[in-house]
């Protein structure tokens, strides 16, 4: 048990730098077509405070060779079984777009085990009562390369790369159908705290839709509206790491004043 458990846990998460010694855990998930490089700078930021760990989903970069994951709740399964249910550190969930919607079956997972998450910080995505009809999956892969430069998440010279672009579209095109199927089942809400993040000028979120995910916890609830679009997080990185490192310091116990 404790040999797989070491297995997923390689698998799934990465560790860009050391924590201090009892440091509180932030386990980031990245969006639709992310990586766990995206949150390199929030790991550089608040180590070695905070023991930052960032999610690898499978079919990218060092995964690429392995199959993508079918839906939301096999990608939170995966990251479920590669914690380590014996490690009592405190820990803290961030999610971006897809990866709020991974945080949210994740976090059901822990409470249920008994193990609910100090805080949730749920980033750039509606609540999942928020139904919507979306089918960007099955469009062509023009019409996927549309959706992307238009939410501003990929970096517009890998759009123009045909080799980068035959590389990441796979992924890309599975991450969209994993978001775009996702059905919320029936269930009880949570006792975390949620911190609630968005863009006033989101496509994809209105801050009333950002608004409706106070209605999945029974704890704390906050929202907070940043100036920017779904990718309001990289221009305003500032502004939300202090809001992170405001909320751990209040929420989870043995965060250091110096976070």
């Amino acid at each position: 048990m404790a040999d797989r458990s070491s297995a997923e846990h390689q698998l799934w998460l990465r560790r860009f730098h050391q924590p201090a010694p009892g440091a509180p855990r932030l386990l980031c998930l990245p969006h639709a077509g992310g990586s766990a490089s995206f949150y390199f700078p929030v790991s550089k930021a608040l180590s070695p405070a905070v023991d930052v760990l960032t999610v690898q989903y499978p079919g990218r970069q060092d995964r690429r060779l392995e199959p993508p994951a079918e839906s939301v709740q096999e990608l939170a399964q995966g990251v479920f079984r590669a914690l380590d249910e014996r490690d009592g550190t405190p820990l803290a969930l961030f999610g971006h777009s897809m990866g709020a919607m991974i945080g949210f079956e994740l976090a059901r997972l822990l409470e249920a085990a008994g193990r609910p998450p100090a805080v949730f910080f749920v980033s750039g995505r509606r609540g999942p009562s928020v139904e919507r009809a979306e089918n960007v999956h099955q469009g062509d892969d023009a019409r996927l390369i549309e959706e992307v430069t238009r939410l501003d998440g990929t970096d517009a010279a890998l759009l123009q790369d045909e080799e980068m672009l035959r590389m990441i579209l796979p992924a890309l095109r599975a991450d969209y159908r994993v978001v775009e199927t996702y059905q919320r089942t029936p269930g009880p809400r949570l006792s975390c705290p949620f911190v609630v993040l968005t863009g006033d000028a989101d496509p994809r979120v209105a801050p009333d839709e950002a608004q409706t995910w106070s209605q999945e916890t029974d704890g704390p609830f906050e929202l907070h509206v940043y100036p920017g679009a779904h990718f309001y997080l990289v221009a305003q990185q500032q502004a939300v790491l202090d809001r992170i490192r405001t909320t751990l310091r209040r929420l989870v116990p043995g965060t250091r004043a110096a976070v």
